[in-house]
């Protein structure tokens, strides 16, 4: 969620809520207990089974969405149901905080009344722990299993088992100015010097990427460690397994920060406020999601015409670069009266005629692989096919069900990046990531 990203509509405004993620307590099972005890209401509708002589009324709790898109979607699964469903949009918070809280409240009294949840990639391990969601099976399985993106499918996979189904995705690229730099960077090494040359120049040459203290720092750290051929955790996160990977990630990390091509409010900045920098006209470079190339042509079409984009920068030169995916999973609750209808509802959801809407409308690009040739898709994503090529060498975010306390653990440690000692932090880091583990420590 986000992100994920500020995409036309749906995409401009899950950036932040998509990616953040603020300090927080455990949550007590009590305080979900208490929420339940409200009953009806505005957080959800009242039951999830229609009237004996009409369509079940199934539960759908989605981040919120002021493009038409979802509306559409659910439109479009309403109507091909022939009067076995009707979907209810329920929407969640707009901060992923917010959506996680009320999801894990409801969940944890038995709440029946939701049937089908847009999870954040983040969530399916602990929500699969808890036996909060039922696991894919059969040919409800196969049909989500076949033909979509590995990557993305990884992120809906605990232990083994497909807990949900792929809805939307999302990655970054290198999105640059041709007039400043004829020829992309193909390496983090060679961006840095040409921002280094640009700075020497007097022309624009920050790099833009989310330094804040928040998930976007995270997914920066856990990019750049893939990128450099190691991980966090281990596969079944049980081990931190940082080392040398994690060293030479922090020390980029640290170079850009104190180097010329620093924005000086890195440590504070989010996915908008690299675009904005960059529609400002002081930056060279920027890391970022593809909502900047419609924000650009939209916000300022004089530098729209200058503005390109690349694959992200390898930092192994040769290697791709492992950009960490993002996107939302759709997950059958456990305490849903109506598994079955929940979960074809589901699959329409993400089929493919709702998945060009979900790219075309709301932004988000799609989970199978087969759209990435399809027309319908090209008018909106000319660079579709680099966004391909970096799902398809997509890193995912560590799994694990404590993976709330890593990520601030790990937010905290690198951001501001100015702040980075690449072998201090990586020793705090791996002796605090230990802690989460074990479930010791308190939350920053």
């Amino acid at each position: 969620m986000m992100a994920d990203s500020h995409r036309p509509a749906r995409l401009t405004r899950r950036a932040k809520g998509r990616f953040s993620r603020l300090p927080r307590r455990r949550l007590r099972v009590m305080a979900g207990l208490g929420i339940a005890a409200l009953g009806c209401g505005a957080l959800a509708a009242c039951g999830s089974a229609g009237a004996s002589t009409g369509p079940v009324t199934l539960n759908y709790y989605q981040y919120p969405d002021t493009s038409p898109a979802t509306n559409t979607e659910i439109a479009n699964c309403d109507a091909q149901s022939h009067g076995a469903y009707k979907i209810s949009f329920q929407q969640l918070p707009q901060a992923a905080d917010g959506q996680r809280q009320q999801l894990v409240r409801r969940l944890a009294a038995h709440d029946g009344t939701i049937d089908i949840m847009a999870l954040d990639v983040t969530w399916e391990a602990e929500f699969a722990q808890a036996g909060w969601i039922v696991p894919w099976t059969g040919s409800n399985r196969a049909s989500v299993v076949n033909g979509t993106i590995v990557p993305a499918l990884q992120t809906a996979v605990w232990k083994g088992k497909l807990y949900a189904a792929p809805a939307n995705t999302n990655t970054q690229l290198l999105w640059y100015r041709s007039d400043l730099v004829p020829n992309p960077p193909k390496t983090w090494a060679e961006m840095i010097a040409d921002a280094e040359q640009l700075a020497k120049q007097g022309k624009p040459h920050y790099i833009e990427i989310q330094g804040a203290q928040y998930e976007g720092a995270t997914v920066w750290f856990n990019t750049m460690v893939a990128s450099a051929g190691g991980s966090i955790l281990n596969p079944a996160a049980t081990k931190v397994t940082l080392g040398a990977p994690a060293i030479k990630a922090l020390t980029i990390m640290h170079e850009l920060a104190t180097g010329p091509g620093a924005d000086p409010s890195l440590g504070v900045q989010m996915e908008n406020d690299n675009r904005l920098a960059m529609e400002g006209g002081t930056a060279a470079f920027q890391l970022n999601y593809p909502f900047v190339y419609p924000a650009m042509k939209a916000d300022n079409p004089k530098l729209f015409k200058t503005f390109k984009w690349a694959l992200y920068p390898e930092v192994i030169p040769g290697q791709p670069a492992k950009v960490t995916i993002g996107g939302i999973d759709l997950a059958v609750s456990a305490f849903s009266q109506h598994k079955a209808l929940a979960f074809q509802a589901a699959l329409c959801l993400r089929d493919k005629q709702n998945q060009i809407i979900g790219a075309n409308v709301g932004g988000v690009p799609p989970t199978l692989t087969a759209l990435y040739s399809d027309p319908a898709l090209f008018k909106n994503y000319p660079f579709h096919a680099d966004i391909l090529n970096a799902l398809e060498h997509a890193s995912v975010r560590p799994k694990t069900p404590v993976y709330q306390v890593v990520s601030i653990d790990i937010s905290h440690l690198v951001s501001p990046p100015g702040g980075i000692s690449p072998t201090g932090t990586e020793a705090t880091m791996r002796s605090q990531l230990n802690d989460a583990l074990q479930s010791k420590g308190l939350v920053p």
